[in-house]
């Protein structure tokens, strides 16, 4: 059984009415459990939760200094390519998009890794458009291997592989992943990618299951907040996040709330998710899952960040380029879409310092 049969057997019409039906009364037992249900979640996404935010967000702080300290990971992603052959509605490397393609030589990999290293981080996640002719497994595990020079550890959030192709990636020294789902409603999935491989909603739903399989240490998901129902999509992201983390004890799993941020081709969002939803959102996912990381990313402005800091985050983007080599050479193309906090990660670092935390740059040897 995968996720995808896990999901399958969840009533959507249901979840939608329980959100609905939810009282404060239910979500102040959800706060109270020490071990809280599917139904406890449901409760704490609900509109009734929205009056209960202090609350959330004190059990949330507490959940994480007990089981995280007061230490937040520091990464920072390298876009590899930009090409593409999906057409995401949303995305701004959509393939029919005019933007300047480019892939990275292996030289120019290690001159952004110098830049990157030269910060003080050990830990970054590759990025890639879909685009397996160009950036092929091989491609990823010969940049892995000029990497591994400068870094300790090494994630991918590339295009959904089969078990073979992580396992390569695993032998060639990237042992984490992150797969955005985007939206979990099949239905509400399909019009959002209306063509290329990307269209196949169950071998990206199941990519997790197979990267586990292979042997990856970390695994992330998450949905794109902003391309339908938070609130369900939030919870489908909680069940997705639990399953994997029972399923595969030995794994950490981490939850990514991206929203959508303007790019090439001005989508615009069909939902609006505003800032009070995602702090619901990240404490009731704390409060859900107490040993799951949380990653926040650069698409938040710098306020918003600092202030979530003490809510459930473990780990948060610095010194972010979304340009194909926009370190090395200064160039700044558009990317997959804009950042909202451009915070070096010498910056970043002096704001958890302030704040009591400490940055952590490695999360393992």
């Amino acid at each position: 059984m995968s996720f995808y049969d896990v999901l399958k057997s969840v009533d959507m019409a249901s979840v939608a009415s329980a959100l609905a039906a939810a009282t404060e009364a239910d979500v102040l037992r959800a706060l109270a459990s020490e071990r809280p249900t599917r139904a406890d979640f449901l409760a704490l996404l609900s509109p009734a939760a929205a009056r209960q935010l202090e609350p959330m967000a004190r059990r949330a702080h507490e959940l994480t200094v007990r089981h995280f300290g007061r230490a937040i990971n520091l990464f920072t992603p390298l876009y590899l390519a930009n090409h593409c052959v999906n057409r995401c509605v949303y995305c701004g490397f959509n393939t029919h998009h005019d933007i300047n393609r480019r892939q990275l030589t292996l030289e120019e990999v290690e001159a952004e890794a110098r830049c990157i290293a030269a910060t003080g981080l050990r830990h970054i996640l590759l990025l890639t458009g879909e685009a397996p002719r160009t950036s092929s497994v091989e491609y990823m595990a010969d940049c892995a291997r000029v990497l591994a020079k400068y870094f300790a550890s090494l994630s991918v959030e590339v295009y959904p592989l089969d078990e073979a192709g992580y396992a390569r990636l695993l032998e060639a020294g990237i042992d984490g992943m992150t797969m955005f789902q985007e939206v979990y409603d099949e239905a509400a999935y399909l019009p959002l990618h209306p063509g290329g491989p990307k269209r196949d909603y169950r071998f990206r739903l199941e990519a997790p299951d197979r990267a586990c399989a292979a042997g990856f240490r970390q695994v992330g998901v998450g949905a794109l907040l902003g391309l339908h129902d938070w609130r369900s999509e939030a919870f489908c992201t909680g069940l997705h996040a639990d399953y994997l983390q029972s399923a595969y004890p030995s794994v950490e799993v981490n939850v990514s709330v991206p929203r959508i941020r303007p790019q090439t081709g001005g989508f615009q969002p069909k939902v609006e998710v505003g800032d009070r939803d995602l702090v619901q959102y990240i404490a009731a996912l704390r409060i859900f899952m107490p040993r799951a990381g949380i990653t926040l990313s650069s698409r938040e402005r710098p306020g918003l960040r600092d202030n979530l800091l003490r809510l459930g985050v473990t780990r948060m983007s610095a010194g972010v380029s979304t340009s194909v080599g926009g370190r090395a050479t200064g160039q700044s193309d558009p990317g997959q879409f804009e950042i909202s906090d451009d915070r070096s990660v010498a910056e970043m670092a002096a704001m958890f310092q302030s704040q009591g935390y400490q940055p952590v740059y490695k999360d393992w040897q």
